[in-house]
């Protein structure tokens, strides 16, 4: 559900810059101006895509770069804040920030902000959109943080971070798509090896790509080799806009999936998960 108040408005902040009180005292008034949202979006109005009853994602695409954000809370008072994920960091036009940290079945608030370089602020009206109910409880993933998995090697991590550190690859398995684990410039080479809590029959496995808004970090193909050195595909992901489930039968304690072909850069994904055969 989403409310969106149309209209352009304008409006002129003042804001007065008093001088070093070592110097002589003056006053600079400097005009802030803030145009509607409206002004530069090129699909539609900024939405909430993948909404769960605990997370969501912002997107929005705009015809000038912008750096974004989105504000969020249970009131317009809002109280939580979001910010484009892009680890190139600066202005630009594909905008995702991840929301995170949602209640099932709750009615949220939320305004998108963005700033141009020549300074302009573009913001919406205050929108609306609500969780849905909790799910009924669905299949354990077995390469699940929370199911005993463990990362036992990887590529690299963004940046040289750990495995438990910001794009490290626990991301990879946390149950969170507001996270995601970044190689560090790895490409083709990148993999990364998950050891299960146990031995098991699998049934299937769901593979989320992450991906960056200049066109890099995506995988477009995989494999998956077993503890006991089956290897299985390679599977073609789609895109990077959800994760892709592909049916597998082996038995194994760990899978390492290393990329076959990508855009380059900092590959990665948002999240993996294994699922025994039913």
């Amino acid at each position: 559900m989403r409310k969106l108040v149309s209209g352009a408005f304008l409006f002129t902040i003042v804001a007065v810059f008093a001088a070093s009180p070592t110097h002589a005292q003056s006053a600079q008034a400097t005009a802030l101006t803030v145009r509607p949202i409206e002004d530069v979006f090129t699909d539609g109005p900024p939405r909430i895509a993948d909404l769960s009853s605990r997370d969501g994602t912002l997107r929005f695409v705009s015809r000038i770069p912008l750096a974004c954000s989105v504000v969020y809370g249970e009131t317009p008072a809002f109280g939580q804040l979001a910010v484009d994920q892009d680890m190139g960091g600066g202005a630009h036009t594909d905008h995702r920030p991840a929301i995170s940290g949602l209640k099932a079945d709750t009615l949220y608030h939320y305004r998108v902000q963005g700033t141009a370089a020549d300074g302009t602020l573009y913001a919406s009206a205050v929108m609306t959109f609500r969780t849905p109910k909790a799910a009924a409880a669905a299949a354990v993933n077995l390469a699940s943080l929370s199911a005993g998995a463990r990362i036992v090697a990887v590529s690299s991590n963004y940046g040289g971070a750990a495995n438990d550190g910001y794009w490290g690859a626990n991301s990879a398995i946390d149950g969170q798509r507001t996270t995601e684990w970044s190689t560090d410039g790895d490409g083709d080479g990148g993999f990364v090896e998950i050891a299960l809590a146990r031995e098991a029959r699998l049934g299937a496995v769901e593979v989320w790509t992450r991906s960056m808004s200049n066109d890099t970090a995506q995988i477009y193909k995989f494999t998956l080799t077993t503890d006991s050195g089956v290897v299985l595909g390679p599977y073609t992901l789609p895109d990077a806009s959800k994760p892709y489930r592909f049916a597998i039968d082996v038995t194994a304690k760990s899978l390492r999936l290393d990329v076959v072909a990508s855009n380059g850069g900092n590959v990665g994904l948002v999240e993996f998960a294994v699922y025994a055969v039913k």
